[in-house]
């Protein structure tokens, strides 16, 4: 019998059972896969989390960026240099989610793999979790099993839609050109897919490429649009390197809690609708998903349900202007890189956002601010 249950090891999962653990509470984190394992994802993470935690994240870091590469289709560069205190984070996903994981278990929290669950049901002030290795019980359940997770789907949440990417993790051994390897930069280029963009991440032992698209209909031909872009760069794809995967875009607030249950990351549909970012939003849930359950175990009857509003407030309002820029600028791409990107103002907030020093919320807030000191003298301060 344990406190909480906690369906998949992602780091939104290992989050909430490392939070739930230093708190003292009983956890059991189950995972379908085998640890470590490989997740197609850029591991671009940004270092607002740290404060989050009480441990250093640098044994789990494969490389910190700070300069930026920004193209249209391969050309019309735009050079940054990140001007954070702490540069941006790379990770290898399957490095990085068991660091957070065997944290966790440091605490105390169990941890299986290979266990994929197959049923969940509320007997009285218990769930009831049904897996291929045996059956569970728990005070409370979080579901953090990703986009194509079934357990908020048993749990009845709204049903997300998902957006199709593929990655390509090629290592030096592989045979990556002298130059590329030595080669630090984060690279972003628009206008060669639509909806979305093609990131070129280093990492300490290669390079990590993908597509990512964010509106309309998934394109046709993923794979083969990433194989042209790594050829580009002196990479030879093989077969079966490139990775599909499916992410779920944030659409809108929702309800995040049911009776005696939480859903959390991914499989929440948290993230950011013009970048992609899901580490950070799943890092938070997790952490706030955690507080939740505490409190809730502690008597506060309202706990799960202060859960959602918490996540709207921190994430919604944030997400939603994310979408409405996602829509202008994935509508009209050309425009607005050529006429916004291009700015040196807006392409180093742009760095500052992916460093989450800066969120869309601080970004309008700014605009706001000038376009009234500009029209009315004194009022921008």
């Amino acid at each position: 019998m344990f406190d909480c249950i906690i369906v998949g090891a992602g780091v939104a999962g290992a989050s909430a059972a490392y939070h739930l653990a230093k708190a003292g509470h009983k956890v059991l984190v189950l995972e379908k896969s085998s640890f470590p394992r490989y997740k197609a994802c850029s591991g671009a993470v940004s270092p607002a989390i740290a404060p989050w935690f009480d441990f250093d994240f640098g044994p789990a870091i494969s490389r910190k960026v700070e300069q930026i590469s920004l193209t249209w289709q391969m050309g019309d560069a735009i050079n940054l240099t990140l001007k954070s205190p702490e540069p941006m984070w790379m990770v290898d996903r399957s490095v990085f989610d068991q660091f957070l994981i065997q944290k966790a278990q440091s605490l105390g929290a169990e941890f299986q793999a290979d266990t994929t669950v197959t049923g969940v049901q509320l007997q009285g002030n218990q769930w009831q979790v049904v897996t291929n290795q045996g059956n569970f019980a728990a005070n409370y359940l979080i579901a953090a099993d990703g986009a194509m997770g079934i357990t908020s789907k048993l749990l009845k949440f709204k049903e997300k839609k998902t957006r199709r990417s593929v990655a390509l993790e090629v290592s030096l051994e592989e045979g990556i050109p002298p130059q590329l390897a030595a080669d630090g930069k984060t690279y972003f280029d628009f206008g060669s897919i639509n909806n979305g963009y093609i990131w070129n991440f280093p990492k300490a032992g290669g390079r990590s490429l993908g597509i990512t698209t964010f509106r309309g209909n998934d394109p046709k031909d993923l794979a083969k649009s990433l194989t042209t872009y790594a050829e580009k760069f002196g990479l030879t794809v093989k077969p079966g390197q490139i990775h599909e995967s499916f992410s779920a875009i944030w659409e809108g607030n929702q309800n995040l809690h049911t009776d005696r249950a939480l859903v959390i990351g991914e499989a929440a549909g948290l993230v950011d609708p013009l970048i992609g970012e899901g580490i950070r939003p799943g890092v938070l849930s997790g952490v706030r998903a955690a507080a939740a359950i505490s409190a809730a175990l502690g008597g506060d009857s309202q706990a799960l349900a202060k859960y959602t509003q918490t996540i709207q407030q921190e994430l919604g309002a944030d997400m939603a202007l994310g979408q409405k820029l996602a829509g202008l600028f994935y509508q009209f791409p050309k425009i607005a890189y050529k006429a916004g990107l291009k700015r040196p103002a807006i392409a180093q907030v742009m760095s500052m956002l992916l460093c989450g020093e800066i969120t869309y919320t601080g970004i309008f807030d700014i605009a706001m601010k000038r376009l009234k000191g500009s029209m009315l003298p004194g009022m921008g301060g």
